[in-house]
């Protein structure tokens, strides 16, 4: 045994109880510690530094969960994913029986663990913000699940209509939920979670499914205790065969009436900003789509309203095609002077493949300004694989203006300008 090395360790731990999968803070995690299986995330005590990166992120407080061990019976990644729920913590006396020390100190972040081991590629998680905008409404976390006093809020369908074309691997649906007299405050950025009804192959309840909200704080509908989400669900795989997902099927073949298991909210930094002339730019890919589009509807109220002096509005958005981008045709019609919207299309007949990062690049006059604007707030939601592509594009932009990247990188993270929701 290395004796300079402490008998008792701080292990960090993600309570599968409360954890919805989101896959955030294995994807904010700048040493590869975190890893999951199709039930658990998990972290490995031989590679976390307890540099706490991942913690601010998770939308639920799952992570954010240790325990004195000995370092010789540290709970390996194999023996969490077998867990339903995390185990007791060791007693003062069970440690020292089992050989440990005193407890181990609390774990301190540092700063030099935020970034990417040297040599390694542009870490775009690492400008990613963890605190909301300034203005945000004060957004309510965590009302109802496992660790709740109500382990769940029964919603009714109200609305299930598909937002795409027909297609042959894919099938998008915009559904609507209301919660009756039960309070279910949510903003614009939230999310939820859906319980699948049924079990899994070991026979266990399904895990929740995470999903944005796609509808403003006042609802869907104005005035009722609403809210609406975007589920895209695979219909075929790459090879052709047929794929059913466990929630988006659900989901997606839900009827008026039909009665949905929710937890949640969840959230509380992907959040629009709401004062005066502040602007927003949105980069999004596929259901992605779903917190710009209410953040957008959102707007749009204020305007009509007249009680809500915005700055603008700037809309990314990329698909394959025009075919398979939801609520193509809506945002069509939204007036050009309330919003910018570039759309990119990597599947398109004849033309060339365009991903939302070459529209940045393109309208880079345009974004320059508004990047060295501290009344500006980014958004991106979308496939995981879009992030670096689209933090690139903002530093070549940046860089481009003469603008230092160096400074301005970590000032949109520090003042929770740039939001980064991948998956």
């Amino acid at each position: 045994m290395d004796l300079s090395e402490p008998q008792v360790i701080r292990q960090h731990l993600i309570d599968p109880e409360i954890c919805i999968r989101c896959n955030t803070c294995e994807a904010t995690c700048p040493v590869g510690a975190i890893t999951h299986d199709s039930r658990n995330y998990v972290v490995d005590a031989d590679k976390c530094n307890l540099c706490m990166a991942c913690v601010p992120p998770c939308p639920t407080g799952s992570i954010d969960n240790w325990r004195d061990m000995p370092r010789q019976l540290a709970y390996s990644p194999e023996v969490q994913l077998t867990w339903d729920s995390l185990p007791a913590e060791l007693s003062p006396e069970q440690l020292a029986a089992a050989g440990g020390g005193a407890p181990a100190a609390e774990p301190v972040p540092t700063p030099q663990a935020i970034s990417a081991p040297e040599g390694e590629r542009f870490n775009s998680a690492q400008f990613g913000a963890t605190v909301p905008p300034w203005s945000a409404a004060h957004a309510y976390t965590n009302l109802y699940g496992p660790k709740a006093a109500e382990k769940f809020v029964t919603a009714t369908v109200v609305g299930n209509v598909r937002v795409t074309e027909a297609g042959r691997d894919y099938d998008t649906h915009h559904v609507v939920l209301d919660f009756g007299q039960m309070p279910f405050p949510v903003l614009e950025g939230q999310s939820i979670g859906i319980l699948p009804p049924g079990v899994d192959a070991q026979g266990r309840p399904h895990h929740a499914r995470q999903y944005s909200i796609a509808s403003p704080r006042n609802g869907e509908r104005p005035g009722y205790n609403n809210l609406s989400l975007t589920i895209k669900r695979v219909l075929q795989d790459p090879q052709g065969q047929a794929v059913r997902g466990v929630a988006s099927n659900y989901m997606c073949d839900l009827q008026v009436g039909d009665k949905v298991q929710v937890i949640g909210p969840f959230g509380a930094s992907f959040l629009m900003p709401n004062h005066p002339r502040s602007n927003i730019v949105m980069i999004c890919t596929g259901t992605g789509s779903a917190p710009m589009r209410a953040m957008t509807e959102w707007r749009r109220r204020l305007r009509q309203s007249g009680k809500f002096e915005g700055g603008k509005l700037m809309l990314f958005f990329g698909a394959r095609t025009p075919e398979e981008l939801p609520y193509f045709g809506p945002l069509q019609n939204l007036p050009k002077d309330f919003i910018d919207t570039n759309f990119a299309f990597s599947r398109q007949p004849q033309s060339p493949k365009t991903y939302v990062q070459d529209l940045i690049r393109q309208r880079a006059a345009d974004l320059a300004p508004l990047l060295a604007d501290p009344n500006t707030f980014f958004y991106v939601c979308g496939l995981k694989s879009m992030e670096e592509g689209v933090v690139l594009a903002l530093r070549d932009v940046a860089q481009q203006a003469g603008l230092s990247w160096d400074t301005l990188g970590p000032a949109l993270r520090q003042g929770g300008r740039l939001h980064l929701e991948t998956y």
